[in-house]
């Protein structure tokens, strides 16, 4: 995998981490030192994703506090029985502030089940019909769960239209050609750089380009050659690089297209 320099540095300077959860990373460490070492590797800009409603103030005051960090307002599939039953109304009057570029993460996990299913999918559609409001992308997680996303995606996109994306794409072809339909984006993570994940990087391989994002998820997912360390926004130039050589072409274009397609999907996002 060809990793990018230190001369690559001013290059990099536009280099998004379109999805992590800088609260998890302030449990243990300096946020001032992680978002040091993300620039220092020419990070130009984070997200750092709301997983509960009821934290959403904790997750605005580190946009708030960054020039170059982003939130989204949402609740996680895993919470969808614990926190508030919110209406789209609710999550569209706390997006209106200028940080908040996305609608989630929002979404299915069949996985561990750690909420109904029943409430999960209700929740979904809440968090789509205030995506479908505001023009806001919405921020898909989705485990053992593809057939009813899927599904629920397209039943929602026939009632209107809604800009998103498939966050940390792991999973079937199927799920990325039908979210590509439908005009999503492909979010991709350090699992491409896991040895196991020889299917998913054939499928990269034919993903167009120009809808594809990068991310950490951090503090989870680490990639090679940091596996089994706390993840954090300065990591996602190694997944950056693997899925450059993957489709082909040098790590600055590579750089260069999925940050145009970061600001093109989050259009409220500035640089």
């Amino acid at each position: 995998m060809a990793n990018p320099t230190p001369q690559a540095r001013n290059t990099m300077a536009m280099l998004i981490d379109s999805h992590c959860h800088l609260d998890y990373l302030a449990r243990n460490e300096d946020l001032d030192d992680v978002v040091a070492r993300a620039r220092d590797v020419g990070l130009g800009g984070m997200v750092t994703i709301c997983t509960k409603v009821t934290e959403f103030e904790k997750i605005l005051a580190i946009a708030e506090k960054y020039d170059d960090i982003w939130c989204t307002v949402g609740i996680h599939p895993h919470e969808s029985d614990t926190e508030p039953d919110v209406s789209a109304e609710q999550l569209i009057t706390l997006a209106a502030h200028p940080k908040v570029i996305g609608i989630g993460e929002c979404g299915l996990d069949y996985y561990y089940e750690h909420a109904s299913r029943e409430a999960q999918q209700r929740s979904f559609r809440v968090h789509i019909a205030a995506s479908r409001i505001t023009g806001l992308p919405l921020i898909v997680h989705t485990r053992d769960a593809d057939d009813d996303t899927v599904a629920i995606l397209h039943e929602e996109f026939a009632k209107g239209p809604f800009p998103g994306l498939i966050h940390c794409y792991s999973t079937s072809r199927e799920l990325a050609e039908k979210s590509l339909e439908i005009g999503f984006y492909i979010s991709l993570s350090g699992i491409v750089t896991f040895k196991s994940a020889g299917g998913l990087r054939d499928t990269i391989k034919d993903l167009p380009i120009e809808k594809i994002l990068v991310e950490t998820d951090a503090p989870y997912l680490a990639p090679e050659p940091k596996r089994g360390k706390s993840n954090e926004p300065a990591f996602v130039k190694y997944t950056a690089a693997a899925v450059a050589e993957l489709k082909g072409i040098s790590f600055d274009d590579l750089v260069s297209a999925t940050t145009s397609n970061f600001f093109r999907l989050f259009s409220r996002a500035r640089p």
